[in-house]
C-alpha cells in the first residue's frame, strides 16, 4: 500500500513515524511576489458567543459607571468600563457595536436565541423549527476548499444541542446543525496527519507528539532563513506548550454532569480548570489558523439557560454557576459580580487578539489579526432581551475595517435594569428599533471576499465599521 503521507507536500507538514504535523507558512518556501499574493488570499474569520447576556445597569444605577458592559461615549470618543477594560491595550484593533439585533427574534425570550446568532432565521419560541446557513459556513462555503478543514467548529458543552437550546453557532445551508466539538485533545490531534489506526495510541503513548517529529524539523531548519528558523521554533515551543494544557482540561471535560439541583452542590473544579479550559480552546483556534488548517472557526462558550458543563465557567473568577450571576443583579454586588465575569471573558478574547496581533503574517507587511475578522458577542443583552446584542468586532483591517470606536446605535437609555418581578424586559414593547444585524453580516462577507448583497433578513450594508 502507498504511504498516504508520502504524497504530502513537504512544504506543509513535518513527518515523523507515519505522522505528520501541519506548517505554517514559510516565505523561504515562496518567492517574495508568490507570498504577497498568498497573503492577501488569506482571509479569516472567527466568531465567539458568550450567553447569558452582559450587565445592563440603569444609568442612575451606583454600577452603571463601572460595570455597564457597553462604553460610555461614541464614535472615538469612548470609555471602556470595568467589563471590556482588559480590551484598552487593543483599543485601536476593535470596534464596539449596540443596536443591533435580529428582527425575526425581537419579541423572544433570549434563552432561545444562541440559535439564530449566525443565521438571523425566525426559529421562534416554539412550534416548527427551521434554521437557515449561519455566516461562518457561508464564508467556509467560499474559502473551505483551499485549506485541510473546510471550517473549525467548537463549543464547550459539544454537539448540537436541541432547537432553541443550541450547542453550536454553525448551521449548513439547508439550517441542519453541525456539531460542535469540544474535546481540546480532538481538536489537537486534527492538526495531526494519522495514516493508521495505531498511530493515534502511539500518539498518545509519547512524551510529546512534537518528539516524533524532531528528526524531520532538524532538516527542515537547514533549508529555512534565519527569520523563518525562528518563526518554526517559535511555532513548535507553541505547540508544546498547547499540548501540556490540552493534557489538564481533560479534567474539564472529565467533570461529571449532576442530575441533581446544582445549585447545591460543592464540585471539585479548582479555578485553574475553566481558565486553562478556555485558554486551550483560544490557543487550538490560533493554532489552526497559523497552520492554514482552516481559515473558518466558531466558538460557543456557553449554552443559553444554564445548561451543561458551560455553566461552571464562572468558577474561573470565583463564582458558583455562569447563568445565576445574571438573576442575581438584584442583590447587592450583583452587577459587580457579573461585570466580573464578563470582564474574564473580556481578558480571554483579547489574549487571542493580542496573540494574532504579535504574528507577522508572512509575505505582508502586517500581522496574522490584520487578515482575520473577529465577531465577539451574543444574542441577548439586558436580561433575556433579544435586543441590542452587546458586540465586538475584532481585526480585518486589510480588509479595510477601522477600529478604536463605539459604534453607539442604541441611544442614551438602552433597556436594561435588574429584574425585580412582573414583566421581564424581552417581554416590554420595543423602545428603540434596531439595526439588523445582518447588515454587518453583509457588509463582513463582502470584505470577507464573499460576492453577495444580501444575508438572512438583511435591508443594506454598514459603512462606518
Amino acid at each position: 500500500m502507498q504511504d498516504p503521507l508520502g504524497s504530502l507536500d513537504r512544504r506543509r507538514f513535518l513527518r515523523g513515524t507515519r505522522i505528520a504535523l501541519a506548517l505554517p507558512w514559510f516565505e523561504s518556501f515562496a518567492n517574495c511576489a508568490r507570498a504577497e499574493e498568498a497573503a492577501e488570499q488569506r482571509r479569516r474569520l472567527a466568531c465567539f458567543y458568550m450567553p447569558d447576556g452582559v450587565p445592563m445597569p440603569l444609568a442612575d444605577d451606583p454600577a452603571y459607571k463601572d460595570w455597564a458592559w457597553f462604553p460610555h461615549g461614541n464614535g472615538e470618543e469612548f470609555t471602556f468600563t470595568k467589563c471590556l477594560e482588559p480590551l484598552e491595550p487593543l483599543r485601536d484593533e476593535v470596534t464596539v457595536l449596540s443596536g443591533f439585533s435580529h428582527p425575526a427574534v425581537r419579541s423572544v425570550h433570549g434563552h432561545s436565541n444562541a440559535d439564530q446568532f449566525l443565521t438571523g432565521a425566525a426559529t421562534g419560541a416554539s412550534g416548527d423549527y427551521q434554521n437557515s446557513i449561519s455566516l461562518d459556513q457561508e464564508f467556509a462555503d467560499h474559502v473551505g476548499h483551499q485549506t485541510r478543514f473546510s471550517s473549525l467548529v467548537m463549543s464547550t458543552d459539544g454537539g448540537t444541542g436541541t432547537p432553541r437550546g443550541a450547542h453550536t453557532l454553525s448551521f449548513n445551508r439547508s439550517g441542519r446543525a453541525i456539531p460542535a466539538e469540544h474535546r481540546p485533545k480532538r481538536i489537537f490531534d486534527m492538526l495531526f496527519v494519522k495514516s493508521d489506526g495505531d498511530a493515534s495510541r502511539r500518539l498518545s503513548l509519547s512524551k510529546s507528539a512534537l518528539d516524533d517529529l524532531l528528526a524531520d524539523a532538524t532538516l527542515l531548519r537547514k533549508t529555512l532563513s534565519a527569520a523563518d528558523q525562528a518563526s518554526l521554533d517559535e511555532y513548535l515551543q507553541s505547540v508544546r506548550d498547547t499540548e501540556v494544557k490540552v493534557e489538564k482540561a481533560k479534567r474539564w471535560m472529565n467533570i461529571p454532569l449532576p442530575k441533581v439541583d446544582v445549585d447545591h452542590l460543592t464540585l471539585d473544579i479548582t479555578p485553574e480548570d475553566p481558565r486553562v479550559y478556555l485558554q486551550t480552546m483560544f490557543e487550538l483556534i490560533y493554532l489552526a489558523f497559523k497552520t492554514d488548517s482552516t481559515r473558518v472557526a466558531a466558538y460557543q462558550i456557553g449554552r443559553e439557560n444554564g445548561v451543561g458543563v458551560s455553566d461552571y465557567l464562572a468558577r474561573a473568577v470565583g463564582f458558583n454557576l455562569t447563568h445565576q450571576l445574571s438573576h442575581n443583579t438584584k442583590e447587592p454586588g450583583g452587577w459587580k459580580n457579573f461585570g466580573t465575569y464578563c470582564r474574564f471573558l473580556s481578558e480571554q478574547f483579547g489574549g487571542f487578539v493580542n496573540k494574532l496581533k504579535a504574528t507577522p503574517e508572512p509575505g505582508s507587511g502586517g500581522n496574522m489579526l490584520d487578515n482575520t475578522l473577529l465577531l465577539f458577542g451574543s444574542a441577548s443583552s439586558a436580561f433575556h432581551l433579544s435586543r441590542n446584542y452587546p458586540l465586538i468586532l475584532a481585526g480585518g483591517k486589510s480588509m479595510g475595517f477601522r477600529h478604536g470606536q463605539y459604534l453607539n446605535n442604541a441611544g442614551d437609555n438602552p433597556q436594561g435594569g435588574a429584574w425585580t418581578g412582573g414583566r421581564e424586559p424581552w417581554q416590554r414593547e420595543v423602545a428603540h428599533e434596531d439595526v439588523p444585524l445582518s447588515n454587518l453580516f453583509v457588509t463582513m462577507l463582502q470584505r470577507l471576499g464573499v460576492e453577495t448583497e444580501t444575508f438572512a433578513d438583511s435591508t443594506g450594508t454598514i459603512d462606518n465599521v
